[in-house]
C-alpha cells in the first residue's frame, strides 16, 4: 500500500505544486469532474475547501462516500456526466474546476463548453490529458507499431483502452475556442513512467530525487513532448 501511494505521489506531484498555487489560501468552491474516488477531492476538501465530485459511476460516488466518512470530511458526491454537468452543478457554481482525465474519452469541444459554464467568471479550470507524442513512443517502446503509426497524426484516434491523446497545439486551439486563457502548461509524468518501479519502491531517496527532477522540467517548454500528461491551468474568459 505504501509504495502505491508513494508512487502515486511521484506522479501527481506536479499537479498539486500547480494546483495548490492557483486555489491560494482562501476556500474556493471546486467541481470535480470524473473525479472518481476522491484522489484530489479529498485532499482539497482537508485543506478547506468545499468540494462535488460529479462522476457517472454510482459504485465510485459510494466508494467517496465511505472514504469521506472515514476521514471526517465533507465532500459532494453528484452522479452526472458532461452532458448534464451544468444542470447537476450549476451554472456559474465554481470558483474552481477540475478535469483529469476525463477530455480523452468524451467529446472535448462539449466538455470545454460545460466547464466553462460551471466556472464563474474568472475562475479557473485544472485540466490533466493525456499528451500524443509520448503515447507513440510508449505504443513502439511495447511493440505495437501499428498502434503508434496510427496515434501519430490521427488527432482523432482514440486509444481503446486510454481513449484521446493531444498535443500542446491542439489543446491550445481547442481552449481558446472555448473562451479560456490558458495560464500555464505544464509537463507531468516525463520520467517517471521509464523508471522501473521496484527502484521508485526500494531505493531510499529515489522518490523523493525523482518527484525534484520532474519538478525541474515540468515548466520547461522542450520537455512538454516527452510527457505523458500535460497539465494545463486556463481561466474562464
Amino acid at each position: 500500500m505504501a509504495s502505491r501511494e508513494q508512487r502515486g505521489s511521484v506522479r501527481t506531484a506536479v499537479i498539486w505544486d500547480a494546483l495548490e498555487a492557483a486555489l491560494g489560501g482562501s476556500p474556493r468552491d471546486v467541481v470535480d469532474l470524473g473525479g472518481g474516488t476522491g484522489g484530489f477531492a479529498v485532499r482539497l476538501a482537508s485543506s478547506g475547501h468545499r468540494v462535488r465530485v460529479v462522476d457517472p459511476s454510482p459504485d465510485a460516488l459510494a466508494a467517496l462516500s465511505r472514504r469521506v466518512q472515514e476521514v471526517g470530511i465533507d465532500v459532494s458526491g453528484l452522479q452526472g456526466d458532461v452532458a448534464d454537468l451544468v444542470e447537476v452543478a450549476g451554472a456559474d457554481s465554481a470558483d474552481v474546476v477540475l478535469c483529469h482525465g476525463v477530455l480523452e474519452v468524451v467529446d472535448p469541444v462539449l466538455a470545454l463548453d460545460r466547464l466553462g459554464a460551471v466556472l464563474r467568471p474568472g475562475g479557473r479550470l485544472s485540466l490533466v490529458v493525456g499528451q500524443r507524442h509520448a503515447a507513440v513512443v510508449a505504443r513502439a517502446m511495447a511493440g505495437h507499431f501499428g498502434q503508434a503509426l496510427g496515434l501519430l497524426d490521427d488527432t482523432a484516434a482514440i486509444d481503446a483502452r486510454t481513449g484521446r491523446r493531444f498535443t500542446v497545439d491542439e489543446l491550445t486551439a481547442l481552449l481558446a475556442a472555448a473562451g479560456f486563457t490558458i495560464d500555464a502548461v505544464h509537463a507531468v509524468r516525463v520520467f517517471t513512467d521509464l523508471v522501473p518501479a521496484a527502484l521508485v519502491d526500494l531505493e531510499p531517496g529515489s522518490a523523493a530525487a525523482l518527484v525534484e527532477l520532474e519538478r525541474a522540467v515540468a515548466e520547461r517548454a522542450e520537455y512538454l513532448p516527452l510527457a505523458t500528461q500535460l497539465h494545463v491551468l486556463a481561466t474562464r474568459s
